[in-house]
């Protein structure tokens, strides 16, 4: 059952970003997604005064920041941003969309074959990518592992610490969740490599069999079946079953290090690699790059680490639901190890007040800025769209004004039936009716996207009224001022109340064409040549006034309107 997470105090901000839910509570702090204008969403952990009470604190926490903020990996929610200084310390790292390996696993059962080799060589190479900076996670366990499609993301650092810091310990406290913690950190030893490998194992038989493998009841009981090793695999992937029981040894020494556990799964797979289809190299450390499909209707939840020792109850899972609209996709040549099943979420969005989401870019493998000469591109393209619609006003300004309506009503229903659709097929995932589903949909988005386009464009309306009072009080001939009213016009759609609907399907064409140098200048040579043709037609044979004869307020004999 999916609840809507506890709304922040309005206006709150920390650090600049306006919290606009609570996603989740540990141990370490309370988890906000939080945004700045204009900016992606990030989860925003707000620390408690425990952990950052004093000055030692702040700068042990700011070492572990900035030994964490090396992390780049795309199976990892990376820093992004944090002030350990501040008066309201926080760490913020990249959202991410999607169902909890928990939830995952709750909703659509154990994974199985190829999943489950896919699962483990992500996690595996996620926990790679952190102990190559010298970093444990420390918490490695369902809830902290979002599945995005078939990939998973690890998440949340609160307990990663600096291999060279000790560890952190409080009188009476070992935090850290039972059944995913290594026998040695119950023993009160320093956590090591193999400390995550066994947290990963553990996890990797979650995911396997749909069970903690050291089962449930009081944490006293968890941790003691921890120490002696007596797990329960039954049901677990024979192929991958050993490579479990040996990550799951209670003597560190006796487990496989980070780098056989990944020479292990590479094995495991050469067999699919060999009858893949040929392709690119398929080294497991290759940064491949990704644009793969979005995965939409997504939830997130966190659960609290528990303290163990405590007696402190775990809270129960926050969820956070919204709406994510599907990508188009580019294959990832290590799916062809494992089917195309396996999918990444590539669109970058923003939620907006009304719970809407706009899209603001593509994630790619290392996540790398926009270059500046494609931004010029995106750019100059949308400069033509809006010399269109300029040229079109000026020229007929009444049946340019229909056209746009009805654009504008297009783009905003196809978006919000692409939204609903990629909903549903993320609730019970896809089905042969899909398409037939949305045919049948089709009438109710129309409808439903008509309020938010006569909103948009009255607002536009408005504003190019206000611009033809300005042209009008300056005595600028009617040309001159169909023209400025036009431009304010497209400024108006563009960035209007509702907008994100029209502007995320024209982004979806733009900036993938904005890509590719000759195709890019050849479609926007057309657009530019269209709208310059609308306004020298408009310049050589006047403007038509269709439907009507005459230009409104013909009769006013004002200088500069002949």
């Amino acid at each position: 059952m999916t609840t809507s997470p506890q709304a922040p105090p309005p206006g709150l901000t920390v650090g600049g970003y306006s919290l606009r839910a609570r996603l989740g509570e540990g141990g370490m702090g309370v988890v906000h997604l939080g945004q700045k204008p204009g900016e992606r969403p990030v989860a925003i952990k707000v620390l408690r005064p425990h952990v950052v009470g004093d000055d030692e604190a702040r700068r042990r926490l700011a070492r572990e920041v900035s030994s964490l903020s090396r992390v780049r990996s795309r199976r990892i929610a990376e820093i992004v941003d944090a002030d350990p200084w501040g008066e309201i310390p926080y760490v913020a790292t990249r959202y991410v969309p999607g169902l909890s390996l928990h939830d995952h696993v709750q909703e659509e059962g154990p994974l199985e074959g190829d999943d489950l080799l896919w699962f483990a060589d992500c996690l595996a190479e996620a926990l790679e990518a952190v102990h190559d900076v010298g970093v444990l996670h420390r918490d490695i366990k369902p809830s902290n592992v979002i599945m995005e499609g078939r990939t998973p993301i690890l998440i949340d650092f609160g307990l990663a610490r600096v291999a060279e810091d000790s560890r952190i310990t409080m009188t009476g406290w070992l935090l850290g969740t039972p059944g995913y913690l290594a026998p040695e950190i119950l023993y009160g030893d320093d956590a090591t490599a193999a400390s995550d490998v066994h947290a990963w194992a553990a996890t990797l038989a979650y995911a396997g069999t749909g069970r903690a493998p050291f089962g449930r009841g009081p944490s006293v009981a968890i941790m003691d079946r921890v120490r002696r090793g007596e797990h329960d695999l039954s049901g677990l992937d024979p192929v991958i079953l050993e490579l479990v029981e040996d990550a799951l040894a209670p003597e560190a020494e006796d487990r496989p290090s980070l780098d056989e556990v990944r020479d292990w799964l590479e094995e495991l797979a050469s067999p699919l690699v060999e009858e893949g289809p040929p392709g690119p190299s398929r080294d497991r450390r290759e940064p491949h790059p990704v644009t793969l499909p979005y995965v939409a209707g997504v939830r997130q939840d966190l659960e609290a680490p528990t303290a163990v020792g405590t007696g402190v109850v775990p809270r129960e899972p926050v969820h956070w639901s919204s709406d994510w609209e599907r990508d188009e996709t580019r294959a990832d040549p290590r799916n062809d190890l494992y089917g195309d099943r396996h999918t990444l979420p590539n669109r970058q969005t923003r939620v907006l007040p009304d719970g809407s989401v706009e899209y603001v870019g593509d994630y790619g493998a290392a996540r790398e800025p926009v270059p500046t000469g494609e931004r010029l591109r995106r750019g100059l393209s949308l400069l033509a769209l809006g010399g269109v619609v300029t040229g079109g006003i000026a020229y007929a300004p009444y049946l340019a004004l229909a056209v746009l309506f009805l654009t504008v009503w297009l783009l905003r229903s196809g978006s919000l039936a692409a939204a609903s659709a990629g909903s549903r097929r993320d609730r019970r995932g896809a089905k042969w009716y899909d398409g037939i589903q949305l045919l049948l949909a089709a009438p109710w988005h129309v409808v439903a996207g008509l309020g938010g386009t006569l909103l948009l464009i009255l607002w536009s309306v408005g504003i190019a009224a206000a611009v033809a009072l300005l042209c009008f009080a300056a005595s600028l001939s009617v040309l001159t001022s169909l023209a400025v009213i036009g431009g304010s016009f497209a400024i108006g759609t563009w960035w209007g109340p509702g907008s994100e609907r029209v502007r995320s399907p024209i982004h979806r064409v733009v900036d993938p064409l904005a890509r590719r140098g000759v195709p890019w200048l050849l479609v926007t040579l057309l657009v530019a040549a269209l709208g310059s043709g609308l306004g020298a037609a408009a310049s050589a044979q006047g403007t038509s006034w269709t439907p009507y004869d005459d230009a409104p307020f013909a009769d006013v004999r004002v200088p500069g309107w002949f």
